[in-house]
């Protein structure tokens, strides 16, 4: 089995990082504990959730994906083989936005309790506070670090400019910084990571400042909100799901419709599905440690994991380098 190390995180991870966005949300606790052991018992190591997920839900006040994973990790004995990683700082439910440094605080002490853990693996700034100055941010993130109750502090939906400051701030500072980054990112959906920075007023895409800075990118949304899946197609019936219309209206495109295309081409050069390919292109790309990926059966996770296996070509990867984007 392929492993990749998170920074200097001492647990080596299975290239593909389950999502628990659905659980408590689209799969119950009964069906979350299957998808988990599945995931498990097929090599996989690390787990991704939020306080919040999934507190879009109706009656859904946030934390229920954290409770679902940790009554599961106390069944299952399972905490010692399972990296761990949860997020704080985005407004939803019961969880007010912000990034203070007692919110930080608070937030840890939470998550650790519905996780029934004494140390959280890898911990996100959700998405950035503005409102916050970094220095405060940063440095409440390195004490949770340095007092050992998380291993490595991570930022999520952060712009280049201001991730780059965060990382300046925690060098500035001398505590432990920001070493993993979550922002979207599939083949069709490249601006966040791959696009041109001058926007921003910055030089650098997002992908070369975390590969000259070191950190590890695990985006989410990599199969463009089932898109790359392939159930989502021009002409064919719309799968039975609430946000089917918008996926459609999304990824309608030209550019998308091609990329989907070229999946199906490299899939079955392969043996494999398009999900898989779009997978395993994101495995193979510089700085991403390895893609975020839900499932609500565990015949979903096998195929994900299956993802790994897949060995694409130079000229397969240059290929979906070129179909991708809009």
């Amino acid at each position: 089995m392929r492993t990749r190390r998170v920074a200097d995180h001492p647990l080596a991870v299975h290239p593909l990082i389950l999502g628990g966005n659905v659980f408590g949300w689209t799969a119950a606790a009964e069906a979350s504990h299957a998808v988990l052991d599945a995931f498990l018992d097929g090599g996989g190591t690390a787990v991704d959730t939020a306080n919040t997920y999934s507190a879009w839900a109706p009656g859904n006040p946030g934390g229920v994906s954290e409770r679902i994973i940790g009554d599961w990790l106390r069944v299952r004995g399972a905490r010692d083989r399972v990296f761990v990683a949860t997020k704080v700082g985005m407004e939803g439910g019961d969880f007010p936005k912000g990034l203070g440094r007692d919110a930080i605080r608070r937030g840890i002490e939470g998550s650790l309790q519905r996780l029934g853990v004494d140390r959280v693996d890898l911990y996100y700034a959700h998405e950035d506070d503005p409102a916050t100055p970094l220095e405060e941010t940063v440095a409440a993130f390195g004490e949770l670090v340095e007092e050992g109750l998380i291993g490595l502090a991570g930022a999520s939906n952060y712009s280049t400019a201001r991730f780059a400051e965060a990382l300046d701030v925690a060098d500035r500072l001398g505590v432990p910084g920001f070493r993993v980054l979550q922002p979207e990112f599939n083949l069709i959906d490249r601006d966040g990571v791959d696009g041109d920075p001058s926007r921003e007023g910055f030089p650098d895409r997002l992908r070369d400042l975390c590969l000259r800075r070191g950190v590890g990118v695990m985006p989410y949304w990599t199969l463009a909100r089932g898109f790359l899946t392939g159930k989502y197609r021009e002409g064919g019936p719309a799968p039975d799901s609430p946000r089917a219309a918008g996926v459609l209206a999304t990824y309608g495109g030209p550019r998308p419709r091609a990329a989907l295309a070229l999946l199906d081409e490299i899939a079955a050069a392969h043996g494999a599905t398009p999900a898989q390919i779009a997978l395993a292109w994101l495995m193979a790309y510089p700085a991403v440690v390895g893609p975020i990926a839900s499932a609500t059966t565990p015949e979903q996770v096998r195929e994900l994991l299956g993802a790994a296996d897949v060995v694409l070509s130079d000229d397969e990867v240059a290929r979906l380098n070129a179909a991708g984007g809009r």
